[in-house]
């Protein structure tokens, strides 16, 4: 039977949801191999919500840079979650998709495959919908971009036949350290050798992987391709035209002058050190005249704002007469003049500093000799590794570049600038940048530098003042970050994790507080407990007394194992604040809440317990008192003795209390404890006038409990009866002996 069509408010708030689960389905799927855990959580969450979504029928999403458009709402929804969604397929060249009632989970798994791959393997296969019609399914519809008319543009159609198949092919020849071409692409490279224009695109192309995983360049690896890249233009000059030779080297010159400049100054040490007399990049930097210098030093000054002593070192290799590096600083200075940094005023106070370091340059006195040696050594093992004679320190290097380290990197230093930051405006920013790392680590299931996110927001939080824009920003980070989807895969995993995972999750919930409580509470509620149900609870527990408060939910849910759970959690918190909770249970119809209740009671100690629970058994009559009773005996003897005692001495043996006491008495009997005997000594002598047969039931009964004890000390209680004990007394502690 088909759904009722939803309503527009209800409709956004569907969009939205599905939105953030297709997020959170592609980041699980773009960290995690298909089959993990993690992954099919996130796809079953994803399936759940295009099914709300869709309501049995059919949901188109337009797509756009920042949004999704929905037909038939008069206004699109907006959020974080939806405006991340529209990025990512408007990413993948998508226009518009289309979901036809209940889409299979395998369906959901291919579009999530075809989502993560990259542009390149997704544009050759012709497209998301082209890739789609042929390895989709007939569940969901994708639109895309019209490739035909982007590559018919009439703006870019020389820059498309000039990156065809065969440039590719050289630049990744390139950066592979392949030699072998075929005839085609000697060719294409040999017409790249003649245009110094295509030689710096070539340069850039392959210069373009060197970069970390933050986006910062490898200036090293940079120089190191592009040295690559002139050796091979060299080198099919020499064979194919070795009368252009002279010309090459003047085309290099050029291409290299419109290159990063930070770059082309490594290029140039690399060289240097390298040993060649005559390499490629001697001859290079000899053909520099003094403008092409002159441009790259201003190019590198007004990046830097200041003159470096790796520049100083450059420049005197490409200029080492006075002559020419005057001419060379007059044409640098006339060029900065035109750049906001020479309008800026900072040219005139910079420049002396400038001209005495780059005329004079002495490193000596500021750098070591084994610091000198090492850089020296980078220089030489730049140039080896452009011939691919790799050092052998190269993987350690490169697992600093790894995800691991760069992800540990980036936590440390967001929480060093949170502190530093101080209660600001700009400290707030850094807040909410952290707590959405703090999410992505999580649902990476890197716990353990997501509970160090936790401490550092919880310490901001929780600073000396407690007010101001970062300690808001820092508590409001945590909430969302307690309550984000990251945190509920979490929750709905703990089964899975290991031991070693578990323990960074204990620190989280503790440091987050009792926010987690929300997202823990319902996963503590299970018919037959589960090692995610028990793992849930032991995590709220650890949150203390300020769990409580979050716990009334499930004493006021309809559910009986709700309520069992609820008072087993304030039994296992110990917290005087759960007590008033407690009552309401140990009041119910059930037994079952009761016992639970009542042994949650036990375990608290403290005084108000004691008096609700003595309050309860006052009040309960017949089978009820009984059951409260029973579950006080079901008790380790540990627990109860305190609680039986309190009872004792918070009674009228001989008036309303009469039967609660006979019945604690009994309870002290079966447990058989030695530390109820100080509250049986003090109760067995109550009597009264008018009260003789209730007099005499007390005396008996605290005899009874006396004798099942059996320790000395209640023996010797027994003696003190017979000696000076009331006459009901005497005669029972006489029949007991």
């Amino acid at each position: 039977m088909a759904q009722a069509p939803p309503s527009s408010s209800e409709l956004q708030r569907d969009i939205a949801s599905l939105a953030r689960a297709l997020v959170a389905a592609s980041r699980a799927w773009a960290l995690y191999p298909p089959e993990h855990p993690a992954v099919g959580a996130a796809v079953g969450r994803f399936s759940e919500a295009v099914a709300q979504a869709t309501a049995g029928a059919s949901l188109t999403l337009g797509v756009t840079p920042d949004a999704l458009l929905v037909e038939g709402l008069d206004r699109s929804p907006t959020g974080g979650g939806l405006s991340e969604a529209a990025a990512l397929l408007h990413d993948r060249d998508i226009l518009h998709i289309t979901f036809l009632g209940a889409v299979p989970p395998a369906a959901l798994q291919r579009l999530l495959g075809l989502l993560a791959l990259d542009t390149e393997a997704r544009r050759a296969r012709g497209g998301p919908a082209v890739a789609w019609q042929a390895d989709g399914d007939a569940a969901i519809l994708i639109a895309q971009i019209d490739y035909q008319k982007v590559l018919e543009d009439r703006d870019a159609p020389a820059e498309a036949r000039r990156k065809d198949d065969v440039w590719r092919a050289i630049a990744r020849s390139i950066l592979d350290g392949r030699l072998e071409l075929d005839a085609r692409a000697q060719r294409r490279l040999l017409e790249i050798a003649g245009n110094p224009m295509d030689i710096a695109e070539l340069a850039r192309d392959v210069m373009a992987p060197g970069h970390a995983a933050d986006g910062s360049p490898m200036i090293t690896t940079q120089a190191a391709t592009v040295l690559a890249a002139f050796r091979r233009l060299a080198s099919i000059v020499s064979v194919m035209a070795p009368d252009r030779a002279s010309e090459l080297i003047r085309n290099l010159s050029e291409a290299a002058s419109h290159l990063e400049p930070h770059v082309m100054m490594q290029l140039v040490r690399a060289g240097d050190e390298s040993g060649e007399p005559a390499g490629i990049v001697t001859s290079v930097a000899a053909a520099f005249d003094d403008t092409q210098v002159a441009r790259m030093l201003a190019a590198a000054l007004a990046t830097d704002g200041q003159a470096t002593a790796r520049l100083a070192e450059v420049f005197n290799t490409i200029a080492p007469d006075a002559e020419r590096k005057q001419r060379v600083l007059t044409l640098t200075r006339s060029l900065l003049s035109k750049t906001t940094f020479g309008r800026s005023g900072q040219l005139q106070v910079l420049w002396s500093s400038m001209e005495a370091l780059l005329f004079s340059y002495d490193e000596n006195p500021f750098v070591s000799a084994p610091y000198r040696a090492a850089l020296d050594g980078a220089g030489a093992r730049a140039a080896a590794m452009a011939a691919r004679d790799l050092p052998p320190e190269l993987p350690e290097w490169l697992e600093t570049l790894g995800q691991d380290h760069v992800r540990r990197l980036s936590v440390t230093l967001l929480i060093d600038l949170l502190h530093l930051e101080g209660n600001t405006a700009e400290g707030a920013e850094v807040a909410r940048d952290l707590g959405a790392l703090g999410e992505d680590l999580m649902l990476a299931g890197e716990y353990a530098e997501a509970a160090d996110v936790a401490r550092a927001l919880a310490d901001a939080a929780r600073q000396s003042t407690g007010t101001g824009v970062r300690a808001e920003a820092a508590r409001r980070a945590l909430d969302e970050l307690a309550g984000s989807v990251a945190f509920r895969e979490t929750v709905a995993l703990l089964g899975e994790l290991s031991d070693e995972q578990m323990a960074p999750v204990q620190a989280f919930c503790t440091a987050a507080g009792a926010v987690t409580v929300e997202v823990l509470r319902e996963a503590t509620v299970a018919e037959h407990p589960s090692r995610a149900s028990t793992r849930a609870a032991a995590l709220v527990v650890s949150v203390g007394a300020a769990a409580v408060p979050r716990l009334t939910a499930l004493t006021s849910d309809h559910r009986i194992v709700a309520q069992i759970t609820a008072a087993d959690l304030l039994g296992g918190i110990g917290s005087v604040d759960g007590v008033p909770l407690l009552q309401g249970l140990v009041r119910s119809r059930d037994p079952r809440p009761v016992r639970a209740a009542v042994r949650a009671l036990a375990a608290i100690d403290d005084p108000a317990a004691a008096r609700a629970l003595h309050t309860v058994i006052r009040a309960a009559r017949g089978e009820a008192r009984q059951a409260v009773i029973d579950a006080l005996l079901a008790q380790p003897d540990a627990r109860i003795v305190p609680m039986l005692s309190r009872i004792l001495e918070d009674s009228d043996p001989l008036g309303v209390d009469h039967e609660v006491v006979l019945q604690t008495l009994s309870a002290l009997a079966a447990v058989r404890a030695d530390r109820g005997v100080p509250a049986i000594r003090q109760i067995m002598r109550s009597r009264r006038l008018f009260a003789w047969n209730r007099t005499r039931a007390i005396a008996h009964a605290s005899v009874h409990a006396l004798a099942a004890i059996g320790s000395p000390a209640a023996q010797q209680a027994l003696d003190e009866a017979r000696r000076s004990g009331h006459r009901a007394l005497r005669r029972a502690a006489q029949v007991a002996s």
